[in-house]
């Protein structure tokens, strides 16, 4: 909880921060990465910070953290601080990185701020950081005690059993403990890190959701391949194609454990779960885990997507609802809709949902956005409503 004294000061300085809060993230990267350059190399996703959403990220989470505190004293954002150490956790982040952090962020601030951050700023200010970050660090250090493995210590390596091509630009890599060593278990729904050595020598880190059920002992992970300024968006995927291009059975990658806080949660419930694109993944594996532990209560396949021929593992979406006693699935194609598909984005105006349903979502934040609100709409509790957010912008997800 932050302090009387800190709270009124980072409520009065809080709109002169956060109008120049993404002028300091800015600068902070800039002296981040001149003192420490393998961590751009390493450790930052270099495409979010070549488009520059990893610093509107640190920003948007600092601020929104800062503004929890004053407006809601009594309640810590444990969702968005659960989000983000899992995030970290999934990278191998430690405590002693806060500390580097802090010294540039700080440094940044005073440089931006000049003589507005006087000594009772800078304290307050200071306070927020810490209160955010040793919280993060407790929530993180107990997701390695958990996995069973030291601080930051995540990483083994796993071979390629084989590969699938899914479709055009999406292909699943079948992996196995290189060591020969049972695969760990984890829940439904979580992701791993890989991390590849590009051709430049840089060791990148994705973050790519498990599809397979926790008890098989062959880990799956389908990987899109990110198209950049031709659709629209920042640089091509560096690590998506470096795996289409340059892995195959045989291989070996960098996998980190198991991280991720979208799980399901009671299997007992009617279940609802909802995707876009390739966030049909996690949602695959808790499909293939219900399946196997002969759940009986209603489930609701829903995916969207561009097209039949752009839905990954489309077979394995309905193959699996159709392992289950009371499932049904619903798809809905932007375009080349088949019989008993819909045309259009996903609509739940004629999807019944069955009281006391549990809903997962995972896909585009505007996908996620909208599904929700028509869950609310019917009448699903938002305490029932989970959602998982890939990417820097995780802190989005608070509730």
């Amino acid at each position: 909880m932050l302090s009387e004294k800190s709270t009124a000061t980072v409520r009065a300085t809080l709109p002169a921060v956060g109008a120049v809060i993404a002028d300091i993230t800015e600068l902070f990267y800039e002296k981040l990465f001149a003192a420490h350059p393998a961590m751009l190399r390493d450790l930052f996703n270099r495409g979010n910070q070549s488009t520059g959403v990893q610093k509107q990220a640190l920003a948007g989470s600092i601020a929104a953290f800062a503004t929890q505190l004053v407006e809601h004293p009594g309640v810590r954002p444990d969702v968005m601080l659960g989000r983000i150490a899992h995030k970290h956790a999934s990278l191998g982040v430690t405590r002693e990185q806060y500390a580097v952090v802090h010294r540039h962020l700080f440094e940044a601030i005073a440089e931006v701020l000049g003589e507005a951050v006087t000594p009772e700023v800078a304290e307050a200010w200071d306070e927020v950081y810490w209160l955010m970050a040793n919280a993060l660090s407790a929530i993180e250090e107990r997701l390695y005690v958990e996995r069973q493995v030291l601080a930051g210590d995540v990483w083994r390596e796993w071979r390629v059993a084989a590969r699938t091509e899914e479709t055009a630009d999406c292909t699943t890599f079948h992996l196995t403990p290189a060591d020969g060593t049972p695969a760990p278990g984890f829940r439904p729904g979580q992701y791993v890190s890989v991390q590849v050595e590009l051709p430049d020598g840089a060791r990148q880190i994705r973050q790519y959701s498990l599809s397979s059920a926790p008890g098989s002992p062959v880990r799956t992970i389908t990987v899109k391949r990110v198209h950049g300024p031709a659709a629209g968006g920042g640089p091509d995927g560096e690590v998506s194609h470096h795996l289409h291009a340059r892995v195959h059975a045989g291989d070996t990658l960098r996998v980190s454990a198991p991280y991720g806080d979208l799980v399901l949660r009671d299997h007992a419930s009617p279940v609802l779960l909802a995707s876009a694109g390739i966030g049909c993944t996690p949602m695959l594996s808790m499909l293939e885990h219900l399946a196997e532990s002969g759940h009986t209560a209603p489930v609701t396949v829903l995916h969207a997507d561009r097209s039949p021929a752009d839905h990954a593992l489309r077979s394995d979406h309905r193959a699996l609802t159709h392992k289950l006693s009371d499932a049904t699935a619903r798809f809905w194609y932007e375009a080349g809709a088949e019989a008993g598909d819909s045309t259009g984005l996903l609509d739940l105006t004629a999807v019944p949902v069955a009281p006391g349903t549990r809903a997962y979502l995972c896909g585009p934040l505007p996908f996620m956005r909208s599904v929700r609100a028509q869950l609310l709409a019917k009448g699903v509790p938002a305490a029932d409503i989970h959602y998982e957010v890939f990417g820097p912008d995780l802190w989005l997800a608070s509730a």
